[in-house]
């Protein structure tokens, strides 16, 4: 389960993740790069292998939290346009 935000803007914490998923996916293609295009010992094609899970297993934890933040981020949008029509019909009200 993605960790709960501690800020109350997911959207400034949105860079941050999407930085490190792409960073991650770049560390990614240069590991399966090296798992294809090269002869490798035995204990150095598992290190590889090991990285390569590794990576993998960041990027679905970064792409799950960022959905979580996104969803997160659309609520406070409504949230925020639901109090500005609020405020405008009473701002409306009072003076007419």
């Amino acid at each position: 389960k993605p960790q709960q935000p501690t800020s109350l803007w997911p959207l400034f914490q949105i860079d941050g993740l999407e930085e490190k998923l792409s960073q991650c996916q770049k560390d990614l293609e240069a590991v399966n790069s090296r798992l294809h295009s090269q002869e490798l010992s035995p204990e150095a094609r598992r290190s590889l292998e090991k990285e390569k899970n590794s990576l993998m297993s960041k990027a679905s934890n970064y792409e799950k939290e960022l959905k979580f933040l996104r969803q997160e981020n659309r609520k406070n949008m409504l949230l925020s346009v639901a109090i500005f029509i609020l405020l405008t019909l009473v701002y409306a009200y009072w003076t007419m």
